[in-house]
């Protein structure tokens, strides 16, 4: 019976009537909000810059809910299983998943920045690059060092955590949270009702809050082509064509692999979730779909507990395309400064930043800092070049933004189908029409 209904459910994927009007949907609207952020950008700079504080509002009411909505999520996820063994599965399959995908991303960009070699032909002398440009960004991956990466992992108060807005404190005391629960016995099933009611008031703030997402791709866009316009594309298109390709490939044959041995197609997987990828587009920041992401993954057929643990870690530990940024960024700072590496230095290079990569947050300009600590690390690169790239990188951020998000949804498929843990027959028929659906879980209550 409870199978017949789910297919009830999910086959109807006909356009309802209460849709509306095509100006209503979002990504409609979240598209024309950044098409008219580029052109008041482009021709009214200065009314472009004045407008980032609407960016920054919708980001910020964004974060203002990433806490609560993990925190529920994980505990709720966790408190459910007795078993504990199951939650160390989950995550050594999990962590697994991320250093292979990690690795291979890391490994493109470096293939692919030493076969087009982007930055050949620069001759820039760091002598003349101001290093105080880049002081800042140095200065915060030399605090950012490995050790003090984790120290800060641990909150100096269970509320701490929130009120940081740390995402690895909150997943932290938040599994630790659902690990008591799930020992409490009959108590615990009661708490984890109360948990999992929480949790949907939540989601509803979260549906409020997403329909002013025109509004922040709006200024967000208007103030990154205000603020540096689109002639700074212009000495340094190679490096970001290339970056943007690199991407692609990784999506379409990497993340696209994965996903066929998993039984979907990473077309209709990107078309599904192409509202949360155009938010992104307009904000630069990943963070601001991610409670949004937690909603659909479920919606998809993945269970709760794969995806309370996988999507929030995977923002600080599967950032595919903050990986690919950082080799191929390095090698491309090599050949414009004409510092010749060695293929062992190259590898060395690749190994330091399968560690500086993890813990970069889906936070804009958090792939800099972690390219400045690789290059702290690796002395051969002189660290005031990345004064080349600084007047780029607001443009970069948007393409690392989008790959690590599409990489994220795409493991929490696969492990919720290594756990055996995924509603095939619901997967098959959100696939099947992908937009009609997305469409149609917009205008749904939570």
């Amino acid at each position: 019976m409870n199978s017949l209904r789910r297919r009830e459910r999910w086959q109807p994927l006909r356009r309802s009537p209460h849709l509306g009007a095509w100006y209503t949907i979002l990504y409609v609207q979240v598209l024309i909000a950044i098409a008219v952020g580029i052109l008041i950008g482009h021709y009214f700079p200065n009314t472009g810059v004045a407008l980032k504080p609407l960016g920054d509002g919708f980001i910020s009411l964004i974060k203002m809910m990433i806490g609560p909505v993990i925190f529920c999520t994980v505990v709720h996820g966790i408190g459910s299983m007795r078993d504990l063994k199951k939650i160390g599965r989950i995550g050594i399959k999990t962590l697994f998943y991320f250093e292979a995908v990690s690795t291979l991303a890391l490994g493109l960009g470096l293939l692919v920045g030493e076969l087009l070699q982007p930055g050949r032909g620069f001759n820039i002398d760091p002598a003349t690059l101001d290093p105080n440009a880049v002081a800042g960004y140095v200065h915060r991956a030399q605090e950012e060092g490995i050790v003090a990466h984790l120290l800060a992992i641990i909150p100096e108060t269970f509320i701490g955590a929130f009120a940081k807005g740390d995402l690895l404190q909150v997943l932290l005391v938040s599994i630790l949270t659902g690990f008591a629960i799930s020992q409490l016995g009959d108590l615990g099933e009661r708490i984890n009702g109360v948990i999992d009611a929480m949790a949907k008031i939540f989601f509803e703030m979260i549906r409020i809050i997403v329909r002013a997402a025109p509004i922040g791709a709006f200024g967000a866009m208007a103030f990154t082509v205000g603020a540096y316009g689109v002639a700074s594309l212009v000495n340094l298109v190679e490096l970001i064509a290339t970056f943007y390709l690199t991407s692609i490939l990784f999506v379409l044959l990497v993340l696209g692999t994965i996903a066929r041995l998993a039984g979907f197609s990473i077309l209709r997987f990107i078309a599904y979730i192409k509202d949360e990828l155009l938010i992104v587009l307009g904000t630069s920041s990943s963070e601001t779909v991610l409670p949004h992401m937690i909603q659909k993954m479920q919606r998809l057929g993945a269970s709760k507990p794969v995806v309370g643990l996988v999507i929030p870690t995977g923002y600080s530990f599967n950032l595919d395309g903050t990986n690919i940024y950082m080799t191929l960024a390095t090698l491309f700072l090599e050949h414009a400064t004409n510092t010749p590496l060695s293929i062992g230095q190259e590898l060395g290079i690749l190994a330091i930043a399968m560690i500086t990569s993890k813990g970069a947050s889906g936070v804009t300009g958090a792939g800099f800092v972690t390219l400045a600590a690789t290059l702290a690390i690796v002395p051969d690169i002189p660290i005031q070049s990345l004064a080349i790239l600084l007047g780029i990188d607001k443009f970069m951020s948007e393409c690392r933004a989008l790959t690590n998000l599409v990489g994220n949804g795409v493991a929490t498929v696969v492990i919720s189908r290594w756990e055996g843990e995924l509603d095939v027959t619901q997967l098959k028929a959100a696939m099947a029409h992908p937009i009609a659906l997305g469409e149609e879980l917009e205008e749904e209550p939570v």
